[in-house]
């Protein structure tokens, strides 16, 4: 079976939220703005909410995804919720186990979990929240922790011998369908293999897009639970009234980005504080890199970069983030999107549209 869909939009849309935190507002407030966003997106007719593990950055408020996860699905009726992602060699399995074991059981059928193999931060941090001083997980290891969430989640037993056998993880509810996302080609691989959907991080590693997703078709093994490959594409877009508004609303993502690369990490500013900025060539430049894929502008302007992104990757979902320092002009830039998405396209040599009613269930491991 193939993630499930919405019939509001002819290519399924979807939100990831980092919690952006603006210079001048509170943590509380951002997540209570993004609570507002996950409400109004859902009557929009998105088809997932996802909330972004990061660690050790004052402008994101999504480090403690799981609690995220919990009050945005309480806060919503019928929107898919899930992480985008779990970043697994943060986190013991076990602990991710009962985490959306839990969900789960609160939530049935509306709890998705993503699963990405990188820390999210630094290795300084990545230590701390794992506890282990000499060394961070490699990628190496990313296939026994996914082997050992898949058994907790199934509720198997590990065979004797085994350093965890006899342990198990509870609450035990349905188990949530599970995604790999990834920024290169190591997961999109292992998602083919596997016979997992695949969630692409366009929005900072589009040099890496296309060959990423044709190493996951290329490498899909069909399943009884999963025949066809699933790819959806995350992509940072900002829509606004006009092309100049947009342009001005997304000065403080290009010096918020500029700032991250530079390791100078910041709250987001206001675009007044973005305009006034002292920038540098080499800072522009930077900033120009960091936000290359972006797509920015008008809902015609938009609507043609989307296009052309659907063209190229043949995604079957897009997932969209978009960060603004106000929470009225992110409400906005959703609220054009939806219009603008129902003349969105996808091409039909590539796409591989699941029926509106379907189901997931399973981990497509077997």
């Amino acid at each position: 079976m193939t993630p499930q869909s919405s019939g509001q939009f002819p290519v399924p849309l979807s939100v990831l939220d980092l919690v952006p935190v603006g210079s001048g507002v509170t943590p509380g407030e951002a997540i209570r703005n993004s609570l507002k966003l996950a409400r109004c997106v859902e009557e929009l007719g998105f088809v997932r909410y996802w909330l972004a593990e990061h660690h050790g950055m004052p402008g994101i408020a999504s480090s403690a995804t799981a609690l995220l996860i919990g009050q945005v699905a309480a806060a919503t009726s019928t929107i898919r919720v899930g992480s985008g992602g779990v970043m697994l060699p943060n986190h013991a399995p076990l602990v991710v186990a009962e985490q959306f074991g839990t969900l789960g059981a609160m939530f049935p059928g509306r709890i998705d979990l993503g699963l990405g193999r990188a820390p999210g931060t630094d290795q300084a941090t990545a230590r701390a929240l794992r506890r282990i001083t000499d060394r961070v997980l490699t990628e190496d290891e990313f296939p026994d922790q996914l082997a050992e969430l898949t058994t907790f989640l199934a509720g198997a037993e590990f065979p004797e011998g085994h350093r965890l056998h006899g342990v198990s993880a509870f609450p035990r509810a349905e188990v949530p369908p599970i995604w790999l996302l990834g920024s290169s080609g190591y997961s999109a691989q292992v998602a083919g293999i596997l016979s997992l959907p695949f969630s692409f991080a366009h929005h900072f590693s589009s040099h890496n897009t296309l060959p990423a997703l044709d190493l996951y078709r290329r490498s899909f093994r069909p399943s009884p639970g999963r025949e066809r490959p699933y790819a959806m594409v995350a992509a940072a877009v900002l829509v606004a009234d006009t092309d100049e508004r947009a342009d001005w609303l997304a000065g403080p993502i290009r010096l918020t980005m500029m700032r991250l690369r530079t390791g100078r990490p910041t709250a987001y500013p206001t675009p007044e504080e973005a305009a006034a900025y002292p920038w540098t060539d080499v800072e522009r430049a930077t900033a120009r890199q960091a936000t290359a894929s972006h797509v920015v502008g008008s809902p015609e302007t938009v609507r043609a970069g989307l296009q052309r992104l659907l063209d190229a990757t043949g995604a079957d979902e897009l997932m969209i983030t978009t960060n603004v320092h106000a929470h009225a002009d992110r409400v906005r830039s959703y609220e054009l999107l939806a219009d603008l998405a129902q003349d969105l396209t996808q091409p039909a040599r590539l796409a591989t549209r699941p029926p509106a009613d379907a189901t997931t269930s399973g981990t497509g491991l077997g």
